[in-house]
């Protein structure tokens, strides 16, 4: 189990439009209102919409919220006798409010232009004779957040690149947080995949609103995983660097963010895999330098004024004290990470992969006339998985023909009696994906499992008490089983058919030279649900290895066995259809770990069951010799709903 807690902050979000700001400001009581921005912010919107109740304004905010700002702001706030801030603007006004806030406890009312994120979060960083310090409290946590994506219309592309970047480093460094849970994890990839997949549209298109909502939307993201979890390695670089020697905000973050994740990629492998999955690429850290690159986004801390000189002191500035980190803090790693943060070097090197969002969509837009919407789900869902491998695992065309090819062998194999793209299936997990999910629609049954690629349709019938074997070799086996309701009502006149392998392993479809079908057959249940018939104990056996399939799983060193089983298929009209094994107790290939189990990861414990070893009268008087097996077993099948 995953040890975690989660505390739930009691802040008010609104999105909706920025005239809503008057009524969020008489919610909370206030009829005084300080009006802050920065002098590159347009504050007329809000200006108009609070009418009497503005009572003064403040539009110097700047970055870094140094102190002196903050009394000139307090002076000010006093004068007036305001009894409520509202802060409109990025991420400085945010910080001047919630400095003035956490003084004088007044409610805050906060309408972001950006997506810094930090206006849903306690923490307040404050810059104070060179040196930034940060501090949270629930004192410090704005009372209301008003999103109105129109106040970020006519926000630069530059300053949308950075401060969405921004917003993308708190989900990152979340998601490798010591304080890391489910809910912030689930809110960090959701910023993540929506700040990938819609920064790029918004630099191509700036005045798109519908692309700046999906924007807006990561950025609260952003900012809860701030306000829920604490950040790293790569926001106490980017507090040093800003306040220590006045680098841009989000431009810091924007150049820092993918040289610190690939400072901590060696002590933070899984949430790196999640964090490269969200962003379709091959490698985390590249993949977000690859992105700021896609949208001009800058890339060397050199290019923002820093001097090569002072590389060596904010390492050491950001080593003097210990903080939460996936990855042991160096002081030589530290300054080998700035240099080449400065120098602007991909992580990893190589070639920067090409954004390939622009085709994913224009593909996604051609099923829009879909008239089955689960089509066009399935089909979309299909396309930007598939694109997104391509591009992580950047595919080349010998390799994409390979797959093509690996393809046509499975279908040109794939023949009546054998179905190569089930075995495909199979070894890959996914027809038992699928398995699970469809068993999970209906819990209180007996467990379900794959088909696999042997089952015939049709397969003769037989009586109660007849042998399926007939008489090939093997240690006899007496089946004695039932079919039940969830409530344990027999299930009478149900159809059961069952197959299964010989003692040396194979399928009466892998043996040509055998006269007809053989170990299957098709029952009827009785007025009891029951039904009773004689065959051998299944063994063991290989999937078919020599195809394309076999190849692969000799290719990756996997193993083709299979755990013994019996294969049962029930269905009846009004009840749902029930497919399973049944895997013999002690039998080879039942381990679930390391790669020594069934290599079509088909069993489950509830499936693995007694053929309990028997010696003397048969149940049905049959004279035998030496020993015999016996399965008793009960199924249970859900009736439909109407």
């Amino acid at each position: 189990m995953r040890n975690f807690g989660y505390s739930a902050r009691a802040g008010r979000v609104v999105f909706g439009q920025a005239s809503q700001v008057r009524d969020e400001v008489e919610r909370l009581g206030g009829r005084r209102v300080l009006l802050l921005s920065s002098r590159s912010a347009d504050a007329g919107a809000v200006r108009s919409a609070l009418g009497p109740l503005l009572a003064a304004e403040f539009d110097g905010a700047v970055m870094h919220t140094p102190v002196e700002v903050t009394e000139r702001a307090l002076q000010v706030l006093k004068e007036h006798g305001a009894d409520c801030l509202v802060a409109v603007g990025g991420g400085s006004v945010t910080g001047l409010s919630k400095a003035l806030a956490v003084r004088t406890d007044l409610p805050q009312v906060i309408l972001p232009t950006t997506y810094a994120g930090s206006e849903v979060t306690p923490v307040l960083g404050e810059t104070e004779h060179g040196r930034k310090t940060t501090r949270s409290s629930d004192a410090i946590l704005p009372e209301t957040v008003l999103y109105g994506v129109e106040l970020t219309r006519s926000l630069p592309v530059p300053v949308s690149v950075t401060s969405a970047v921004n917003a993308m480093a708190h989900a990152v460094e979340a998601l490798y947080s010591p304080e890391s849970n489910p809910v912030v994890d689930g809110m960090a990839l959701e910023a993540i995949r929506k700040i990938a997949r819609f920064l790029p549209r918004l630099a191509d298109d700036p005045s798109a609103l519908d692309v700046r909502a999906e924007l807006l939307e990561a950025a609260w993201l952003g900012g809860m995983c701030l306000a829920g979890v604490g950040m790293g390695l790569h926001h106490k670089l980017c507090h040093t660097l800003g306040g220590s020697f006045d680098l841009p905000h989000a431009e810091t973050h924007t150049v820092m963010l993918p040289h610190a994740m690939a400072y901590n990629a060696p002590a933070a492998g899984q949430a790196m895999a999640r964090i490269a999955d969200a962003l379709g690429a091959a490698d985390a850290p590249s993949g977000v330098f690859d992105l700021v690159v896609r949208v001009d986004g800058p890339t060397s801390l050199r290019s923002l004024g820093m001097a090569e000189s002072d590389l060596a002191r904010a390492a050491e500035l950001a080593t003097a004290s210990p903080y939460p980190n996936p990855r042991e803090l160096t002081r030589d790693g530290i300054e080998e990470l700035l240099h080449g943060a400065w120098r602007g070097e991909r992580p990893g090197g190589g070639r920067t992969v090409p954004d390939l969002g622009w085709l994913t969509d224009q593909v996604v837009a051609s099923f829009d006339r879909a008239p089955d919407a689960r089509v066009r789900q399935l089909l979309t869902d299909l396309v930007r998985h598939l694109h997104s491998y391509v591009t992580r695992n950047d595919v080349t065309q010998p390799e994409w023909q390979y797959a093509i090819e690996f393809l046509t062998r499975a279908g040109h194999i794939t023949t009546d009696t054998r179905q190569e793209f089930v075995l495909l299936s199979d070894v890959l997990g996914v027809s038992s994906a699928v398995d699970v999910l469809t068993n999970s629609r209906t819990p209180d049954t007996t467990a379900s499992a794959v088909l696999g690629p042997f089952y015939v349709e049709g397969p003769p019938a037989a009586e109660h008490g007849s042998d399926i074997a007939q008489g090939l070799p093997g240690t006899p086996l007496w089946v004695d089983v039932s079919v039940t309701d969830t409530h344990g009502e027999p299930v009478p006149d149900a159809t059961v058919d069952v197959w299964q392998s010989n003692e040396d392993g194979f399928y009466d479809v892998q043996l040509p030279d055998l006269d007809g079908p053989v170990l299957r057959a098709r029952f009827t249940t009785d007025a009891g649900g029951r039904l009773r018939f004689w065959s051998i104990l299944p063994s063991e056996y290989p999937i078919p290895d020599d195809g394309p399939v076999g190849q692969m799983l000799a290719a990756t060193g996997r193993h083709p066995w299979r755990a013994p089983h019996l294969h049962f298929m029930i269905f009846k009209p009004g009840y749902t259809q029930l497919i399973t094994q049944l895997f013999v107790r002690g039998g080879p290939y039942l381990d679930t770990e390391g790669g020594r189990g069934d290599t079509v990861f088909g069993v489950k414990e509830d499936l693995v069951v007694d053929f309990a070893p028997q010696h003397g009268p048969a149940p049905d008087g049959r004279p035998l010799d030496g020993e015999w097996r016996r399965l008793d077993f009960t199924f249970k099948i859900a009736r439909e709903i109407p």
